[in-house]
Formats: structure tokens, sequence, C-alpha cells
């Protein structure tokens, strides 16, 4: 086979986008976005997705396209994903984004669960609405105790995305993440990279690229988020700097706070992801930038 592509992970604020950027410049290739928060449309500098400079640089694919009150998942992200494979013919690819699944998607393959219908999603986001960790715990225990027994923290979105898969189709969705799977890019040439700045670069960067969102208007971003009046517990309603914002756009803390909070969030959120990369990527080329 002679398809390529290039898989860029990494820490947000690591750089992933402008090596991207480098490489389809360099390949004439296409960019494919492979962070969960960036398929959102809304949040386009909170989220630091690629602006129109970038765009008009080489075709960029998967970003802004889910309505922000659409739970997405992995699954849809891989389906979606393999029609873009699929759509590109011999171009190169250049995956980016840091979240960790959507690279196992194409390395290792993903349970190929059936696309749940909205009816069975709005029953489980009801069932679920209102209830803390513990009363989650033994809804999910109770209904599909082989998802219960693997998941480490019964988070909303995890026990919703479970219930609706079993409403919609009668099975535990453990039973198709454990059938056999194949990476989407089984049998191609890639080349495979974990950016991985020093750890204080990395913390002044996330702190000045948040000041520079806020200049360029991030806030606006939230407040029009806001004002949609979706569910809490939505992917994007999680975005790390919508609820920040949001409390000083409302008064409750003041515009340091604000910073302060999201920049130590942001920090923890590459923390994770750097854990992540070290236990599932440790084979892959690592590079300070």
């Amino acid at each position: 086979m002679n398809k390529s592509a290039v898989l860029i992970a990494g820490p947000t604020a690591s750089g992933k986008s402008a090596l991207a950027l480098a490489k389809a410049r360099e390949t004439g290739g296409i960019v494919v976005n492979a962070d969960a928060l960036q398929v959102y449309a809304g949040l386009r500098l909170l989220t630091a997705r690629p602006g129109d400079a970038d765009t008009a640089v080489a075709p960029h694919r998967l970003y802004g396209v889910v309505p922000p009150e659409v739970r997405f998942s992995t699954g849809g992200w891989a389906r979606a994903a393999a029609e873009v494979i699929a759509e590109a013919g011999d171009a190169p690819l250049i995956f980016t984004g840091g979240t960790g699944l959507y690279f196992a998607a194409l390395t290792e393959g993903f349970a190929d669960v059936p696309e749940v219908p909205p009816e069975a999603l709005a029953w489980a986001e009801g069932e679920v609405r209102g209830l803390d960790r513990v009363a989650r715990e033994r809804l999910i225990a109770a209904r599909d105790p082989l998802v219960a027994a693997r998941l480490k923290a019964p988070d909303p979105q995890r026990v919703i995305r479970a219930l609706a898969v079993l409403r919609a189709t009668g099975r535990s969705l453990a039973t198709f993440q454990d059938a056999p799977q194949r990476g989407l890019l089984e049998g191609w040439r890639l080349e495979r990279i974990v950016l991985n700045p020093d750890r204080e670069v990395l913390r002044r960067r996330i702190a000045v690229r948040f000041e520079a969102m806020l200049a360029e208007g991030a806030a606006d971003e939230v407040r029009d988020l806001l004002a949609l009046g979706l569910d809490p517990t939505l992917p994007v309603m999680k975005a790390i700097g919508v609820r920040e914002i949001g409390d000083w756009l409302a008064g409750r803390i003041d515009r340091d706070t604000m910073v302060e909070r999201a920049v130590i969030a942001t920090r923890q959120y590459a923390k994770r992801q750097r854990t992540w990369f070290r236990a599932r990527m440790a084979d892959w080329s690592w590079r300070e930038r």
C-alpha cells in the first residue's frame, strides 16, 4: 500500500497545529482534526481551532462540524474520519489533536457501535439528569453491570452513552468494545509523533495563549454559547474556560481569578494528556517541538 499519513499528538498548547500545517505545506496533504472539542461549532478561539489563515494554506477536515448540543462519541468521530479517508484518495493525511482515543481508532481500531437515535439519547439523558456520582454508579451497575465494571469514574457522559446504546440496541456497550477491531489506517505508512515540550515552556505557553484567546474575543464565544441554555453535562459545556469565563461574565469572580482558574485547569488537563500518551504511545517519536 502506498498510502501514508502523519499522526501528531501532544498536550494542549504543544504546537501540534503549527507542525501539522508545516507537514501539509511539505506534502500537499490534508489536515484532519483529532481533538474531541475542536469538532464542535462555536468556541473556535477557546478550543484553539485553526483560523482562516491556516485553512487557506491547506484543506482542513472535521473542525467545527458538530452542533454544540450533540454528544459526539469516539465512534462518531471514527465514522467521520473513515469518510475523510475514503474521500482523500491518495492525498497525504495529517491527523493532529490531543484526544488519545481518536488516535487509537486510527492505529488500533475502535468499537463499531451503531449510531444511537436521538430518542434513545434523550431518554438516557433524562435517566441521568440530577444524579450525583453515587447515584450514577448505582444506576449503571443495575442496568449494565458489564460497563459498570469497566468504569473508573461514572461521569454523566459515559453513563449516558452506555444507557443509550443499551436502549437502542438491546446490547451492552461492552459487547461492542470486545469485538475484534481494525485500525482505520491499518497497512498505511505512518509517521507517529508526540510533541512533548519542556514542562515550564508548556506552562508559559498555556498562560500566554489564554490571554491571547481573551484578547481575540473568547469571552464573546462563551457568552453566545451560554445563551443557548444547553445541558451543562454536554461535552462542549465542559471545554476549559467555559465555566471560568461564565463565572466572570456573571460577576461571580473577578478577571484575575478567572484567568488563574482557567490556566490552572488547562495545565492539569495537559498533565492528564501526557500521562495517557506515555502509557499508550511510548513507541511513537517524542519531540520537544
